[in-house]
């Protein structure tokens, strides 16, 4: 994600405010020449405050109406930015489809399908109480449907150009990797709470057995390069500091995992025959534990990383997103476990990485607001063209 200044507005931004931007800009549309599918990620952030604080183990006055406030606005913002990609790609098809073949910008893509998905749970979690069950149903079906799709094509067609056209080199591994193949799993962790609203018989069936399948897809996909990006922080070390943030990403399949095997073992008694639909629920537990523990290490160490990286510096750009959405997994992920098995101990967790997510969440919405309105945001530098094949 990049935050440098265009090349053809360099020399203006040095000499005036970049609030004052827009003049610099043949057509107001153009702000949006360099809007990538990063930005979506603004989208998984806020949308998961909303979706976690929707299933935590306390209960806070006001809570709930703070949580459908924030799915409203997340609601609203995927409206907005959905509206700017399409006068941006109208206007620039050429630099929207080299995001693509970008080898850092290309992974973001799957940011739009997560984006997708988080308002659609979180429409039929939250959005039910403002416009009924059966509108938020129709409505999260569609999102996830269509999130399901575009997760599928990005968990395939990314990692294709990764292996067939980028430019890897021995120290290119990074949590950005991890996007593409990581909506899957949100299918998976998502589409449990569709289940319950399909026929019984076949439809149900077809619907749980489908999230299983793509819970194999993110989790084998995952393993691989989180191997990967270990990998490259022993030997390479960290790398560029507005790249760190992007370890946090390695949280999201770890917590969003957890999350869908729990998720899907508490309906699965309501499509599959015992011993089966016993075996998922326990399948929960003994999955989610330990992956559980491995993700509470990784934020240790991620955090340790990232303070490290601050001493110095660490500059404002759209990765700080990955301060969010992979934290909120991790709270979903703790609540499922502590409604499964009735601890204490799990349920301060939640409360404590929720405080984080909020934290997190307001330190980086105000970031973004500001960059947004001074500029510095919109005004970063295309991807250049893809190498030829």
């Amino acid at each position: 994600m990049t935050t440098s200044v265009a090349p053809t507005h360099r020399a203006q931004s040095r000499r005036r405010p970049v609030g004052r931007f827009l003049r610099d800009l043949d057509r107001p549309a153009d702000v949006f020449r360099s809007l990538g599918p990063n930005w979506y990620a603004s989208i998984m952030g806020t949308g998961i405050v909303a979706n976690a604080a929707a299933v935590l183990p306390v209960r806070v006055t006001g809570l709930r109406v703070f949580a459908t406030v924030v799915w409203a606005l997340t609601s609203a913002l995927l409206v907005a930015l959905t509206a700017a990609w399409a006068v941006h790609w109208n206007r620039h098809p050429e630099i929207a489809r080299r995001h693509a073949h970008h080898p850092v910008m290309g992974h973001f893509w799957g940011a739009p399908a997560m984006a997708l998905m988080t308002v659609g749970a979180g429409t039929l979690a939250l959005g039910r109480d403002w416009i009924g069950l059966t509108a938020a149903v129709r409505i999260d079906a569609v999102l996830w449907t269509g999130g399901t799709l575009l997760g599928l094509v990005t968990c395939v067609w990314i990692p294709y150009l990764a292996m067939t056209e980028h430019e890897v080199g021995e120290d290119s591994a990074f949590g950005g990797w991890l996007m593409p193949v990581v909506p899957p799993m949100v299918s998976a962790a998502t589409g449990a709470a569709l289940v319950p609203h399909l026929a019984p018989g076949q439809e149900r069936l077809t619907l749980l057995l489908a999230c299983y399948a793509m819970f194999g897809i993110s989790l084998f996909s995952s393993i691989v390069i989180i191997t990967q990006v270990w990998s490259r922080l022993v030997h390479h070390k960290l790398g560029p500091a507005a790249m760190v943030p992007t370890l946090w990403i390695v949280l999201g399949p770890l917590g969003q995992s957890v999350t869908a095997a729990n998720a899907l073992g508490s309906v699965a008694h309501l499509a599959l025959p015992e011993p089966y639909a016993a075996g998922a629920q326990v399948f929960g537990v003994v999955y989610g534990l330990p992956t559980w523990g491995f993700a509470m290490m990784w934020l240790a160490l991620a955090a340790g990383l990232t303070v490290r990286t601050a001493r110095h510096r660490l500059p404002f750009a759209l990765t700080w997103w990955s301060f969010t959405f992979p934290v909120g997994t991790c709270v979903t992920g703790t609540c499922a476990l502590a409604l499964c098995l009735h601890s204490d101990a799990f349920d301060g967790a939640a409360v404590v990485l929720y405080v984080l997510l909020l934290a997190a969440w307001a330190t980086v919405a105000v970031r973004t607001l500001r960059g947004s309105f001074l500029g510095t945001l919109f005004l970063a530098q295309a991807p250049p063209p893809a190498p030829a094949r």
